[in-house]
């Protein structure tokens, strides 16, 4: 049962990362059409810098639990190739366990902005496009939930690393 949980958490990482890259295409396009309008026509846009700075923190927020899954985090490489399978479950479960309750509290504050947000109707005030704020706040709230899920189902697997016999 424990491993399709995983694996229902790792289908889940998958598709939110390759559902999130079909993303990139329109952040492209935006900016490729601002760069346009800016300098060819001299005519900039009120729209694209809302529109960039929400799709790629989209693509960056929502990619984050895919990036865990993949191994994709930043840590420091050098070192940690060179550890022993047990080093690397210890260095991966001590990570695991400093981060996730940061992460877990972070969530909940996020919940609590993205959830005021939608009371009040919140919009940008950066121009007269005012897109609505709150849909971008609920989607830091589900990549935070997400990663958090990944991150627990990674800090699983590091304990199991830790418990398989040495060999020799």
């Amino acid at each position: 049962m424990i491993g399709r949980a995983f694996t229902l958490v790792d289908r889940l990482s998958e598709l939110s990362g390759r559902a999130t890259s079909w993303l990139v295409m329109p952040l492209i396009l935006g900016v490729t059409y601002e760069v346009f309008a800016r300098y060819a026509l001299n005519a900039p846009t009120v729209w694209a810098y809302e529109l960039a700075y929400m799709l790629y923190a989209t693509i960056f927020m929502l990619g984050a639990a895919y990036a865990l899954r993949q191994g994709a985090h930043v840590r420091t490489d050098f070192l940690y190739n060179g550890f022993s399978a047990r080093g690397k479950a210890v260095t991966d479960a001590v990570g695991y366990v400093l981060f996730l309750p940061a992460l877990f509290f972070y969530m909940l504050a996020l919940g609590g902005l993205a959830y005021h947000s939608w009371v009040i109707g919140e919009r940008s005030a950066e121009s007269p496009w005012r897109p609505a704020l709150y849909p971008f706040k609920w989607m830091m709230v589900v990549a935070m939930a997400l990663l958090l899920l990944q991150g627990v189902v990674e800090l699983l697997r590091a304990l199991a690393g830790l418990r398989r016999p040495r060999p020799g």
